[in-house]
């Protein structure tokens, strides 16, 4: 949240590159440097950046430093016109920050290649009724693989008719809404909560099926990128 605060600078930073000012690309690459930084330090492998459900200069920089893209969705109209939105304002961020790579007057400067690669989304369930959508969320559901396809790979053929068929759908994952404020409070992944955390009873169920949702999720981003990585 806190971050927000820097919206502006970044905001005015974007056209300043074309004027080749060296603080433009200090302050848009600044989220890069610290990630490239963190990640050295850490020994990681793998960064991951999550974002807020905005297209604003704030995750403009953040997403320039991604080399992936995956999209969280939930079956609603809000989610569908956010791919709508999402899809062409990559490609113009692609577009411009490559404009802009060629003209960095800091020869040493650290500048992460902006590739936003979209590898994929993940739907959130909302509604579940036998392990199967409820009738109203599922007609959102089945508009996903369509909208996604055209708005954000820019293809406009055909498409599976059901999300579940869908080779762009990582995952599909319940709300868990019970052990998000669980996790919050302990500051830690929900799938890592322990009794000590509150997780008890029903949620301990819950907690391994979140882990085991969230591990499936991360061996099939992993496979997408093409990363290897252990049971």
């Amino acid at each position: 949240m806190s971050l927000s605060k820097a919206e502006d600078e970044l905001s005015s930073q974007w056209p300043d590159c074309l004027d080749r000012k060296a603080r433009a690309f200090r302050v848009l690459s600044a989220i890069w440097r610290i990630v490239e930084r963190a990640a050295l330090h850490a020994k990681a492998d793998v960064v991951l950046l999550g974002v807020g459900p905005n297209l604003g200069a704030l995750n403009r920089a953040a997403l320039i430093a991604a080399q992936y893209v995956v999209v969280p969705l939930a079956p609603d109209m809000y989610s569908l016109q956010g791919l709508n939105n999402l899809g062409p304002t990559l490609r113009r961020w692609r577009s411009e920050w490559e404009e802009r790579l060629i003209k960095n007057p800091v020869e040493k400067l650290s500048l992460p290649k902006g590739e936003m690669e979209p590898v994929g989304y993940v739907v959130m369930q909302h509604g579940l009724r036998d392990n199967r959508p409820v009738k109203a969320y599922k007609r959102w559901m089945d508009r996903i693989p369509r909208t996604y396809r055209e708005s954000v790979l820019n293809d406009v053929g055909s498409a599976p008719a059901e999300v579940m068929n869908d080779e762009n759908c990582l995952a599909s994952l319940k709300q868990y809404r019970s052990l998000m404020p669980l996790a919050m409070e302990a500051h830690k992944p929900m799938f890592q909560l322990r009794p000590a955390d509150g997780a008890i009873g029903a949620h301990v169920a819950a907690v391994q099926a979140c882990y085991a949702d969230f591990k499936k999720l991360a061996f099939k981003i992993a496979a997408s990128i093409g990363i290897e990585i252990q049971p």
